[in-house]
């Protein structure tokens, strides 16, 4: 009898510890800006390698409406952290003053806005959209900054036609000529047009970074509330997601087998060079390289932020420090990126 008890003490006590450890992890959900595309790689390597699950984490990665539009799901707490414009949230702080969501991981150090064009137009240089017609989603987060990259480059606006386009339809249109040059993001629009028969020759990319813009770009942003909640689980989310990222610069090949897991109608030579191109030209820039991933320089970002004043009318500016904040980061030593 005395064994039977301590047989089903021990039981008891094995039942409850894994109720505990259960118990440990955190449900986290999390949105992207877009679909599960190459530069996605980075969370679905924290998930596969278990960085998250290290950290106490169920994360949930979900696609998401765009760079701009998905900034009102984490304000909501629909999603306690996501992934979007910060030039956007700017605006949305200005906009919605009692809603304070903050940037706590820039992912885009330079940001993938662009005005990207073929070879048959002759464009070859910004003020040679004058007389041209430019393809731009109204809610792109590229064509939100076109009044800086008009301002920055000397370019005449009255001389440029814009047609408000779709974003399914945007690259086919510059494929088949309606349009002579379109923005979006370089990594997006770079391989859609591949994918519409467009030869990698023909394709011309102008970075927006390369023509003026200080900006940042995409960064991972979190609800206030659940922030001020949780400061523990923010912290080991950005912890976790550094690491997945860390791995991604490291090795891409395998990362873009994360990608794959999830989008198995993806081409995976496209998907691996997209995330070549983010890796190279938005994530591990010289900045990052040097100073660690995932801060900012806020003398940069407060000039970014006057910046953004050319393309929108503030009722009250925030302060680059409602806009961003390291208290999630940890040191600059753990957030080095592979050279």
């Amino acid at each position: 009898m005395r064994l039977h008890r301590i047989g089903a003490a021990l039981a008891a006590v094995a039942t409850m510890a894994a109720a505990g450890t259960a118990l440990a992890d955190t449900a986290v959900k999390f949105a992207l800006d877009w679909k599960f595309e190459g530069p996605s790689a980075p969370y679905f390597v924290a998930i596969d390698k278990g960085y998250y699950k290290a950290e106490g984490l169920d994360v949930t990665v979900d696609t998401g409406p765009g760079s701009v539009a998905g900034i009102a799901r984490v304000a909501a707490g629909t999603y306690p952290l996501g992934f979007f414009d910060i030039n956007s949230l700017v605006k949305f702080l200005d906009q919605n003053p009692g809603k304070a969501v903050k940037a706590v991981l820039m992912v885009y150090d330079r940001p993938p806005f662009a005005i990207v064009t073929t070879a048959k137009t002759g464009i070859a240089k910004p003020k040679d959209l004058e007389g041209r017609i430019l393809g731009a989603p109204a809610p792109d987060g590229a064509y939100a900054q076109w009044k800086a990259f008009v301002k920055e480059n000397g370019i005449d606006a009255s001389k440029v036609t814009i047609e408000n386009v779709g974003f399914p339809v945007r690259e086919p249109m510059l494929a088949s000529g309606q349009v002579d040059a379109i923005t979006g993001f370089s990594f997006s629009s770079y391989f859609n047009l591949q994918q519409k028969g467009v030869k990698p020759e023909d394709i011309k990319v102008m970075l927006m970074a390369d023509y003026g813009l200080v900006l940042y770009g995409n960064a991972i942003m979190v609800n206030p509330d659940f922030a001020a909640a949780n400061p523990d689980v923010v912290a080991k989310f950005v912890r976790a997601t550094i690491k997945g990222v860390q791995d991604t610069v490291k090795d891409p090949e395998s990362a873009i087998d994360s990608v794959m897991k999830r989008n198995e109608t993806a081409d995976r030579a496209i998907e691996l060079a997209r995330l070549k191109m983010a890796l190279r030209d938005n994530i591990a820039t010289p900045w990052a390289m040097a100073n660690g991933f995932g801060g900012v320089d806020p003398a940069r970002l407060a000039a970014s932020i006057d910046q953004i004043a050319v393309t929108y009318d503030f009722t009250a500016r925030p302060k680059p420090e409602a806009v961003f904040t390291s208290e999630f980061l940890p040191p600059a030593a753990d957030r080095m990126l592979a050279k």
